[in-house]
């Protein structure tokens, strides 16, 4: 506890400390580099709520089988849910920060939700609102009453708003501060780097691996929601000397627009001439007509019934050719793009079953017991190093990242079978030790026989999550190039959450015919090795797909490496097009 008084007196002072920093920028060069280093700190402290929620919500799992006493699926299912949301909702608020918001009040409303919602956590733990409940106080299902779940729900929802919001404007926030700087960043970068890594990154690690040792959950959290608490009004000092940009607008806009336009036009005929759509030829950025998905063509479609002038100013019924051509390129990519939420399905069981696995078995490495988090540090690791390895070899060259896809899948398939086998391997020590019916006994069984598991989902997760998101940049219009790695999130976060459905029709059909279901109350009586070889087949097939449709998918020109473009077949000879939508993309 007196350590525990320490760091919370240490963080005080440092609030005191930076509140009392200037908050005019100074005109000296040495000045200034001090204020922009505190002005650093200040933001990216609000990394200790990021590090702390994602420890909070990686140990949830743990938290709903033990206290809840809930099925290990039912725990599952709320857990995968929760990271689901937390990948897709990032496109919507990145479409909000851009025509409304701006990205300092997305990180301020981000980080009070995050700040309530691991708050709210703490509360929803028995001990805390026992008196007001009249519940009982031990962390047993029964003391846990009607209240506490609605504000454990509130908070799960909130600290996912929290998450979401840091994912999408922290760092382009950040980024912010040094755009209209004077000083010469990079000869006080490493400055930078050093403290923020000091005060920053190291606080919340080492947090995480000293709140392990607190067995109470409510302390845990309650840790967790105070230093979340602190590092937001850290960042509130320095309110009155951020840059902030004002929102100009989402280029989403512009596939709303061409929908619209071509819907209204939609009986229209196109001009057999592709030269008559409409387009701006004294602007600088142009993008050449193409035959794919002609249906959308009628956005560009000039009326002879109405005044041109008059049209052009009525944006949502008149689109130029370069903006309809931008819309099919997005749209082309649908096909190839369902392929990589099976990847999802597959990360998904490392913050669920993987982790459940690993909170009964041996973790003693001779006299010392290794804390859980280690696993997490590992998987870290290892999608770090794979990310390098992968941009090293040859990640931004034209098809290296339809190559990292391609490789990522090989790593989910190699995933799910070394899952099995130390699944099986585990299953059978259960047996032989006679644990079948005592779920909550240790297993004589290392820890570090998951190792494998995680480098491998660590390797998976690190290089599709750097190819999808270059794929993307690679494949669409500059304007749309910063919502690609959000929508490279947001497929695993489709994929997070189908695996609940995939989770659930497994357990259907495995139980049909009177056939015990694959997944039981405990996972000492399921049989998760079946389900981690149905995946393991899944993502096969899913490579093979993958494979055939990228070969049959038209690539644009790469924006990472001067290659040439391919060929898409301009059309600036005649054309006959009816009402009727030809779909090919190739």
């Amino acid at each position: 506890m007196q350590a525990i008084f320490l760091i919370i007196l240490t963080i005080v002072r440092l609030l005191f400390f930076l509140s009392s920093s200037p908050t005019v920028p100074p005109q000296s060069s040495s000045q200034s580099e001090i204020f922009e280093m505190l002005t650093l700190v200040k933001i990216t402290v609000l990394t200790w709520a990021d590090v702390l929620a994602v420890y909070a919500m990686w140990m949830t799992m743990v938290y709903l089988t033990e206290v809840w006493k809930l099925n290990f699926t039912h725990a599952a299912a709320i857990v995968n849910l929760y990271w689901g949301i937390v990948a897709v909702l990032p496109v919507g608020l990145q479409f909000l920060v851009d025509a409304f918001m701006g990205n300092y009040w997305m990180v301020l409303v981000s980080s009070f939700a995050y700040s309530a919602g691991l708050g709210f956590l703490s509360m929803s733990t028995p001990p805390v609102l026992a008196g007001a409940t009249g519940t009982c106080s031990a962390y047993e299902p029964e003391c846990i009453g009607q209240g506490q779940k609605i504000l454990f729900y509130t908070a799960v929802a909130l600290i996912a708003m929290g998450m979401s919001g840091h994912l999408t404007s922290l760092g382009a926030f950040i980024a912010e501060q040094f755009m209209d700087s004077q000083s010469n960043l990079e000869d006080s970068m490493p400055c930078h780097f050093f403290l923020s890594f000091l005060m920053v990154i190291l606080v919340p690690i080492a947090g995480v691996f000293a709140i392990y040792y607190i067995k109470p959950w409510s302390i845990r959290y309650g840790i967790s929601a105070i230093c979340t608490l602190v590092a937001t009004l850290i960042f509130l000092t320095g309110s009155c000397s951020y840059h902030t940009h004002r929102a100009q607008g989402s280029p989403l806009t512009t596939l709303f627009r061409v929908f619209a336009a071509s819907a209204s036009k939609i009986f229209r005929r196109c001009p057999r001439d592709a030269s008559q759509l409409y387009e701006k030829l004294d602007d600088g950025y142009q993008i050449s007509h193409t035959r794919r998905l002609r249906c959308l063509d009628k956005a560009a479609i000039i009326l002879a019934t109405q005044p041109l002038e008059q049209q052009q100013n009525n944006r949502w019924r008149l689109c130029r050719v370069t903006e309809v051509e931008e819309t099919k390129s997005i749209l082309c990519m649908i096909p190839i793009c369902t392929t990589f939420i099976l990847m999802g399905v597959v990360s998904s069981i490392g913050n669920t079953y993987f982790i459940e696995q690993a909170t009964h078995m041996n973790r003693k490495v001779g006299r010392i017991k290794v804390p859980l988090p280690i696993l997490l540090w590992f998987y870290d690791h290892a999608k770090q190093q794979f990310a390098k390895i992968y941009f090293q070899i040859g990640g931004l060259t034209r098809y290296g990242p339809t190559i990292g896809i391609a490789v990522s899948m090989i790593f989910a398939i190699l995933c799910c079978i070394t899952a099995a086998k130390v699944e099986t391997r585990r299953l059978g020590a259960v047996k032989r030790h006679g644990l079948i019916d005592k779920p909550e006994e240790t297993i004589p069984m290392s820890i570090f026989w998951l190792l494998p598991q995680f480098l491998l989902l660590g390797g998976l997760d690190g290089i599709a999550d750097n190819s999808i998101g270059w794929f993307f940049i690679n494949q669409v219009p500059p304007s749309m190039a910063r919502y690609m790695v959000l929508f490279a999130i947001a497929l695993f976060g489709v994929g997070i959450v189908g695996s609940v459905l995939s989770v659930y029709l497994v357990g259907e059909i495995s139980g049909r015919e009177g056939k015990p279901s694959w997944f039981q109350e405990t996972l000492n009586k399921s049989r998760l090795d079946q389900y981690y070889w149905t995946l393991a087949a899944l993502a096969a097939a899913n490579l093979v797909l993958y494979v055939l449709m990228s070969i049959w998918y038209a690539y644009n020109d790469s924006r990472s490496e001067d290659d040439e473009a391919p060929d898409y077949g301009e059309t600036a000879e005649p054309f006959d097009d009816n009402v009727q939508c030809c779909c090919c993309c190739a």
